[in-house]
């Protein structure tokens, strides 16, 4: 089996992209768990352009790596400056990778109108820089930067370049899409051309501005390039760089090339959304290969055909890349989503069951409604649970009182929520104040409820979020409430929906409740 290496610039490359900022400490732990997944190559930074990157250079090397090789980016040596004076070459050496990745100008307009040097000079800042390196370390790779677009504009200059790259001693020469606007069949093309010229291995580093990043790499491998550089995610500047989540799977799973074992491939979407979480983003749910939606099904016909054989609507088998297979309950349900659905909740259900009948039949009265179960499957388990007598009431509501108050222009608003509820014999009567109402609400729910359920202060709600779902009723619309809690161990879903928005919430906010304590007392059984 061929193999592929796979080059990750995540921490350098993807922490160009808009909003996204890494620590050093967010960059040692990515830097452990990218070793963890089998990349062969890190690109740990550009250590002489920032204190930052420089402070990751000198504590990576207390990490026990098991495979992966961090590398050091940067440029050529500056117009000007001798190679062995410059100061950023002197940084890539002192950062002490062992492995080196030097960009350089390819396009013959780069060259002139952004460095503005002479196409002979650039060629000679290539030369030299690598050169002077070629001696002091052991792997040295060269990016061409621009290659692609260099190459369709003066293919005898492009090739001059790398061919000057390839002499001075390269292991690698990277071919670079850097403005990402190549499309597949051109990349076929140029990468062959480069390989009737350059012996030593070729790698593609592709960015995403035309859709084709991903596309752009496996066409590059299909034609013989051996090294793949992209970033965990697609993170990078404008519209980001190969995803690295897509690529891998796609050479392994579909064309037979080894670029990680089995065992390290489940690991990738655990480092997915790793790698979002300590960058601060949202996880995108339809991401191909690792996302929440790539494995979910829908409608009942699908449901129904993957309860026989998988491969019916699924390319892959999810747990190769640790994903797992997920059914939606909504609407265009059938009896089949509704039994798989069950499962999961340790409910057996059978085809010929009334109830069965009557779970259908509620969902979809209730979606027609405006509910919304695919985002609240806690809700869903709890109507399952209702219909099949399997429910347990922990406390009824006698009623509450939210209040908001504006004293002047210049305050803000202040929201008070007042609540009585019964749990068994005894009357709790408390009030609580939050930055809003429904937060308020919140806060006095579970104030009163904690004194008999402890277990609901590990409770968080992680998202709220609202939709109008009439349009022309102005304020009278119904609206929908969908809210996210949690605690250390997992996160649910639950849903309300009303004309009035604190009701809708309310709905929403004792689903989630209640599903904590189910959860919890079910545990407690099975101990």
């Amino acid at each position: 089996m061929k193999k592929i290496e796979i080059y990750d610039t995540t921490l350098r490359d993807g922490s160009q992209a808009e909003d996204i900022t890494f620590s050093v400490e967010d960059k040692l732990r990515i830097t452990e768990k990218l070793d963890e997944l089998g990349i062969h190559y890190i690109e740990g930074g550009w250590p002489g352009s920032n204190p930052k990157d420089a402070e990751y250079f000198r504590k990576v090397k207390d990490l026990n790596l098991n495979s992966a090789r961090v590398v050091a980016f940067g440029s050529t040596h500056r117009v000007g400056v001798k190679v062995e004076k410059d100061s950023n070459v002197k940084a890539l050496l002192h950062a002490d990778t062992g492995a080196i990745t030097i960009f350089g100008k390819s396009w013959d307009f780069h060259a002139t109108h952004a460095l503005k040097v002479s196409l002979e000079e650039n060629i000679d800042l290539i030369r030299n820089t690598l050169s002077y390196l070629r001696p002091r370390v052991d792997i040295l790779f060269f990016d061409a930067e621009h290659f692609y677009d260099g190459y369709k504009n003066n293919p005898e200059y492009a090739l001059r370049c790398i061919k000057a790259a390839e002499e001075a001693g390269a292991d690698c020469i990277v071919l670079c899409d850097t403005n990402g606007g190549t499309l597949p069949e051109e990349i076929r093309k140029i990468t062959r051309d480069v390989k009737k010229v350059i012996k030593k291995p070729l790698g593609i580093h592709a960015h995403n501005d035309s859709e084709c990043a991903v596309a752009n790499s496996v066409v590059a491998v299909s034609v013989g390039v051996r090294h793949v550089q992209g970033t965990i995610n697609g993170l990078g500047e404008r519209c980001g760089n190969a995803n690295l989540c897509s690529i891998i799977p796609n050479l392994q799973l579909k064309m037979g090339f080894r670029c990680v074992s089995d065992e390290q491939l489940r690991r990738l979407r655990e480092v997915s959304r790793f790698v979002n979480e300590l960058a601060n983003i949202r996880h995108f749910k339809r991401q191909p290969y690792v996302g929440d939606s790539a494995f979910a099904h829908k409608g009942g016909v699908h449901v129904s055909a993957i309860a026989k054989h998988p491969e019916t609507y699924e390319h892959i088998r999810p747990e190769w890349v640790g994903n797992s297979r997920r059914v939606l309950i909504s609407d265009l349900a059938g009896k089949s989503n509704i039994i798989r659905k069950a499962e999961e909740f340790g409910i057996l259900l059978r085809k010929d069951s009334p109830q069965l009948m009557d779970i259908l039949q509620k969902v979809k009265d209730l979606e027609n409604q405006g509910f919304q179960f695919e985002a609240a499957e806690a809700s869903f388990e709890l109507l399952v649970k209702k219909t099949l007598g399997l429910h347990k009431r922990f406390f009824d509501l006698i009623g509450f009182r939210v209040i908001v108050e504006k004293r002047s222009e210049a305050e803000e608003p202040l929201s008070e929520a007042t609540i009585m509820v019964k749990v068994g014999g005894h009357i709790e009567h408390t009030a609580a104040t939050g930055n809003g109402p429904v937060n308020a609400l919140d806060n006095a729910l579970r104030k009163a409820l904690e004194k008999f359920y402890p277990e609901l202060k590990s409770v968080k709600l992680y998202d709220y979020k609202v939709r109008v779902l009439a349009a022309g009723k102005g304020t009278a619309a119904k609206v929908r409430v969908l809210i996210e809690s949690g605690d250390d161990g997992s996160k649910w879903g639950t849903v309300g929906v009303s004309e009035n928005i604190i009701e809708a919430s309310w709905q929403a906010l004792v689903d989630s409740i209640e599903y904590k304590l189910l959860r919890e007392e079910a545990e407690q059984d099975r101990n």
